[in-house]
């Protein structure tokens, strides 16, 4: 694994994040994406004392600047061996009647465009060498739909659909792809559905939610598997989540 590249999105906080830590700690070259260009640095600065690290700051939504983000990497970054679809988001807890339609186009922007375009940037050279691994981070909203859940659930089962279609794709090149879902997950991911109100900090009151950490280490389980094992679709949940509705939570 020490010879390989992986590409990241979302790497400035959460999964993403945690993910280019847990890399970092087998050696394998990072390529780091995001938005915020102070927190790539902070990361870069932490993990280049273990691996080599290149940063590209861009926004998965915008086409061109991904394109030309991917296209700018140095001759030693650009064998992308490992790419991890994870930049992601979801806004808003609405009835579909009273969804605000700025949210819905952030979420299918982000979670199936945003993953298009960096995969599209990032497949031809898979497909010229005959070998790679791709990893959508999807979620358990993939599986299942919930009340309120609308727009981001439909976001969630297309990355599934996603997944399932390049896989078909790609099985020819030798390509692996597979979706890691998770469950609840305690990261800035409440924060920003619910826009900074305080019900954001009861979600993951009463239990133990899933770490950031957790899923990392799957990922890595997952990408390190020997040649002829893919892990196609995997869904994790905190041992007090049963479903997106039902979760044990102490009183």
């Amino acid at each position: 694994m020490n010879r390989k590249t992986a590409l990241i999105t979302g790497a400035t906080s959460g999964i993403g994040r945690a993910t280019a830590h847990e890399f970092a700690k087998h050696g394998i070259n990072l390529v780091l994406c995001g938005r915020r260009q102070e927190r790539l640095e902070t990361i870069k600065k932490a993990l280049e004392k273990t691996t080599n690290v290149h940063v590209l700051n861009f926004d998965v939504r915008d086409k061109d600047a991904t394109f030309k983000a991917i296209a700018s990497l140095p001759d030693e970054f650009k064998a992308i061996d490992i790419l991890i679809n994870n930049a992601g988001n979801a806004h808003g807890l609405d009835p579909i009647q009273n969804g605000d339609t700025d949210d819905w186009d952030a979420m299918m922007d982000i979670n199936v465009k945003g993953l298009l375009y960096v995969s599209k940037a990032i497949i031809p050279q898979m497909i010229a060498r005959e070998s790679g691994h791709i990893l959508n981070i999807g979620s358990s909203a993939g599986k299942e739909v919930y009340p309120k859940g609308n727009v981001y659930c439909a976001s969630k089962h297309a990355v599934l659909a996603l997944t399932e279609g390049m896989r078909i794709d790609l099985n020819p090149f030798g390509i692996k792809v597979g979706a890691i879902n998770p469950g609840l997950v305690e990261t800035e991911f409440s924060q920003v559905r619910f826009k900074g109100d305080a019900a954001a900090d009861t979600v993951y009151k009463g239990y133990k939610a899933l770490q950031a950490e957790d899923i990392a280490e799957i990922i890595y389980f997952a990408v390190s598997r020997p040649a002829h094992v893919n892990i196609a679709d995997l869904l994790v949940f905190p041992t007090a989540q049963a479903n997106s509705t039902t979760v044990k939570k102490e009183l």
